[in-house]
């Protein structure tokens, strides 16, 4: 076992307190910097509480790490959440071993160490495991969807867990700050690729995450609040002097000054009247 914590077991380094600080930080960051945090309609997918979950996710930006701690410290704070990380980055932020990532080395050996840690993880029905299975930042537009194929090879060993695949993207709409949506798709249980080969498993996992992607493209390129539940509500308004004139028209005319763009009510505040 090596000093830098990179061999370590991740389940006995994850410290669930330092997961729900770092949740809160996450979430106040992104309140901050993102005009709303949006899951597409129908919203979360039904999972049952005695199976392990692999969640299989697009890899569009680094926000992304801390997108899914506030997914997994709020909605799903009683499944204790994991994910695989770049053994370089781990080793210079050791601290990342607390809050459930671990270390992946490029290579046959670390390919071996994220398929032993993978198991490990997985043998809690409780625990998530999140994985970018992309493997490098991608535009999420960028087709056919390829995924390394680590995450096959871990489904394929993992028959009791349930695989669910997860489209994120961060599109500008009418305000100055970014959108984070995300949308999830049918899980399907891992037993159901027994006996298929690795590159078939992979295939599949590449078109059911394809197809969440290309529902949530759809839904982003609407640019309807309503059409999803909003998670966070974050940063509205242009800013500078932009926002300092439509003030001072909004106090002349005797009305309440709306920061979001257009000075109209959000669109899941009309649905709501």
């Amino acid at each position: 076992m090596g000093d830098d914590g990179l061999n370590d077991d991740p389940v006995t380094r994850r410290s669930p307190a330092l997961c729900r600080f770092f949740g809160a930080v996450m979430a106040r960051r992104m309140r901050r910097d993102f005009h709303a945090v949006r899951l597409a309609r129908p919203g979360w997918p039904a999972l049952p509480a005695d199976r392990p979950v692999i969640v299989c996710l697009n890899h569009p930006s680094w926000w992304d790490p801390a997108l899914l701690i506030v997914m997994g410290t709020t909605r799903y704070h009683d499944r204790p959440g994991y994910g695989p990380i770049e053994a370089a980055m781990l080793r210079r932020y050791r601290f990342m071993a607390r809050i459930g990532l671990f270390g992946v080395e490029p290579g046959r050996a670390g390919a071996a160490a994220f398929l032993r840690h993978g198991r490990r993880i997985l043998a809690d029905p409780r625990s998530m495991l999140w994985i970018t299975a992309e493997g490098a930042f991608t535009d999420p537009r960028r087709r056919p969807v390829r995924l390394r194929p680590g995450i096959a090879h871990l489904v394929r060993r993992a028959p009791e867990a349930l695989v669910v695949p997860l489209a994120v993207e961060y599109p500008f709409w009418d305000e100055s700050t970014p959108e984070a949506l995300v949308r999830f798709g049918e899980p399907v249980a891992a037993s159901a690729f027994a006996g298929q080969p690795v590159p078939g498993i992979a295939s599949s996992l590449e078109r059911r995450l394809e197809a969440t992607m290309d529902a949530l493209a759809l839904d982003a390129q609407s640019r309807d609040p309503a059409r999803f539940l909003t998670l966070i509500d974050g940063t509205a308004g242009v800013g500078g002097v932009y926002d300092l004139w439509r003030r001072a028209r909004a106090w002349v005319g005797g009305q309440r000054f709306t920061p979001t763009h257009g000075d109209t009510p959000d669109k899941e505040e009309v649905a709501r009247r």
